[in-house]
């Protein structure tokens, strides 16, 4: 079988300056990859070239044995691809359910004739928030959330297009220390119980070495390591290059 994911010399450039560079790599299906570096290392300058938001000057993406180097972000979400970003785009005075079922209706194709329709999104919505442990607040508004429950949100929103390769770029990012528990058990649930392919930049080590199978190292826009957690956290060129930097 294909992989889910493979990337062949990948690399992106801007106004001379290589952002990503030369990388290669491919993902199984189920598998969970995860992405660390310090700030500027090219994480998410990475996951915008997989996600089509910006093209790749080099090399190519396929996602299940098809190219989609040339393909934009709607096509390669078609494919089961879908992406959280760091900073939050949620809308503050937007209810919770509101979100979700936009998401449902972009998902379904976005006509008009189906946004009329939006009760027949009432069992998929609902379904979606009581997976995400939102449930309970659906008529609030999203600026009233928690850190914690935004990102809830967020997945809350991917999760309606079924995304078979979930992209979660620093999910952990701006949520409090109480509410991390309860936002990686969930990400680990889609993974394992549901056996979602997820690949996740993430700066908390402690959070990843318990859900990754694999590591990724990013160092100035190239891969410097791909293996075991374990495996690269023992790696003297890992080491040597982050002496004295946080991972």
């Amino acid at each position: 079988m294909a992989p889910v994911l493979r990337l062949d010399g990948v690399g992106w450039s801007v106004g001379g300056a290589t952002i990503v560079d030369d990388v290669s790599f491919a993902v199984r299906e189920g598998e969970f990859l995860a992405f660390i570096g310090p700030n500027g290392a090219g994480k998410t300058s990475l996951f915008n070239l997989i996600s089509g938001l910006v093209p790749a000057v080099r090399g190519s993406i396929a996602l299940d044995g098809a190219d989609v180097t040339a393909d934009g972000v709607a096509a390669r979400a078609r494919r089961g691809l879908g992406r959280t970003f760091q900073t939050s785009s949620l809308w503050p005075a937007m209810s919770v359910a509101e979100h979700v079922r936009l998401a449902a209706q972009a998902a379904g194709g976005g006509s008009y004739r189906l946004w009329r329709r939006a009760a027949a999104y009432a069992g998929q919505v609902t379904g979606v928030l009581e997976r995400t442990g939102l449930a309970h607040r659906a008529g609030a508004a999203a600026g009233s959330l928690s850190h914690g429950e935004k990102r809830k949100l967020e997945l809350a929103v991917l999760l309606v297009g079924e995304p078979r390769l979930m992209l979660l770029d620093e999910p952990m990012a701006g949520v409090s220390a109480e509410e991390v528990p309860a936002l990686t058990a969930l990400i680990r649930s889609l993974h394992r119980d549901e056996g979602r392919t997820v690949l996740m930049v993430e700066h908390h080590m402690d959070v990843l070495l318990g859900l990754a199978d694999r590591l990724a190292v990013m160092h100035h826009g190239t891969l410097l390591a791909l293996d075991t957690p374990q495996a690269v956290m023992a790696d003297a060129t890992v080491q040597s290059a982050y002496l004295g930097e946080a991972l």
